[in-house]
């Protein structure tokens, strides 16, 4: 294990710098596919990235699929790729997330892969590679969304495979999706983060239909396992921002890890969040203990063990989670702490409540 700011990779814990030092010490090298010269967004990156040395390629699975990738020290500091996305631009959304009781739910990944280091992340069972991959084709998924927009709603998780307001200083991301927002008003959005962007996340515009989903875990976890993430006061701080803006914000206790002192550490988050959010502002709040699928789950206990990846989990379809009984006594004592914060109808958990519980 090493520290939250290990290696030479810069924090992104609020937007990166335009250019400049910072975001030339954040990444060891740049790649770029071919095709993705045609896209004005490439030299945009680039001019922020102020990189010596450019990497030309044919396609960007080339690098990023390559075997025999050490991806937790490529993590320290990742290299960027710049490439062109294929269809399909959308993905249903997967059975281990929750829907919010959204009917067409969908994501998208604009960016693969994330600046920080969540040592329990699905993504390290998903990617072989630590490094980041950047599509500059926004508005090829932009025009999929559109088409599909005729037919009915749609509800799109963008930052499940990333984190945009990290990123937002290098990609301008969340500007442009949140243009295509204001002008698609059946298209709900959801962006997820661990960062404290309050300046990424001011400078846009307030909109009903773009949720901010932050997650909180309590500070001993966050240090422990959620490598170069915002500390919790910062990113209580960036909701309690959001809300005053009027931005419709989702606060994430997902996943939870359960600890010999679950009750201790998780009873003190939510008395934080009590003392410290105006909770009956928030859009929802989402409650879910840590699952994963099997897959995802061997390559991670294979390529980095840790003590998350490491516990004796239930196989129920293909998932891995605790045993029934730890699920409901986690999210039964969620449950208890969150009453009387806000309405039982804006609660949502990712398994089923205990009878009698809300």
């Amino acid at each position: 294990m090493y520290s939250n700011d290990s290696g030479n990779t810069a924090s992104f814990n609020s937007s990166p710098a335009a250019g400049g030092a910072s975001l030339r010490r954040a990444f060891s090298r740049v790649y770029v596919e071919e095709t993705a010269y045609a896209y004005p967004r490439t030299e945009r990156i680039l001019e922020k990235l102020s990189a010596d040395t450019v990497i030309k390629i044919r396609d960007y699975k080339n690098i990023f699929n390559r075997p025999n990738q050490a991806a937790a020290l490529q993590k320290r500091a990742p290299a960027v790729i710049l490439a062109v996305l294929k269809p399909p631009f959308l993905y249903p959304g997967a059975a281990v997330c929750q829907d919010f009781g959204e009917r067409h739910f969908y994501y998208t990944s604009c960016v693969m892969n994330c600046p920080y280091d969540c040592e329990y992340c699905y993504l390290q069972g998903m990617y072989p590679s630590g490094d980041i991959v950047i599509f500059v084709n926004l508005e090829d998924i932009f025009t999929e969304i559109t088409k599909v927009l005729t037919k009915h709603p749609l509800y799109v998780c963008i930052s499940f495979d990333t984190d945009l307001p990290a990123l937002e200083g290098l990609t301008g991301f969340l500007k442009d999706w949140a243009e295509f927002a204001r002008n698609n008003p059946s298209l709900l959005l959801e962006v997820r983060t661990k960062s404290a962007a309050i300046q990424a996340i001011s400078a846009l515009p307030v909109l009903p239909n773009m949720i901010l989903a932050v997650t909180v875990s309590p500070e001993p976890l966050r240090s422990r396992f959620e490598h170069r993430t915002a500390s919790l006061s910062d990113r209580l701080k960036l909701v309690r921002t959001a809300l005053l803006e009027g931005r419709p914000v989702r606060l994430c206790f997902d996943p939870m890890i359960w600890t010999p002192d679950f009750e201790t550490l998780y009873g003190e988050l939510f008395q934080t969040v009590r003392e410290q959010l105006p909770a009956g502002k928030l859009r929802d709040v989402s409650v879910g203990t840590f699952r994963i699928s099997a897959e995802y789950l061997k390559r991670m206990r294979k390529n980095r063990p840790c003590l998350v990846t490491a516990y004796p989990y239930t196989n129920q379809d293909g998932i891995y989670g605790y045993e029934p009984e730890r699920v409901q006594a986690m999210l039964g004592f969620a449950a208890k702490q969150l009453e009387g914060m806000l309405p039982k109808e804006k609660i949502f958990f990712s398994e089923d409540l205990p009878k009698g519980v809300l």
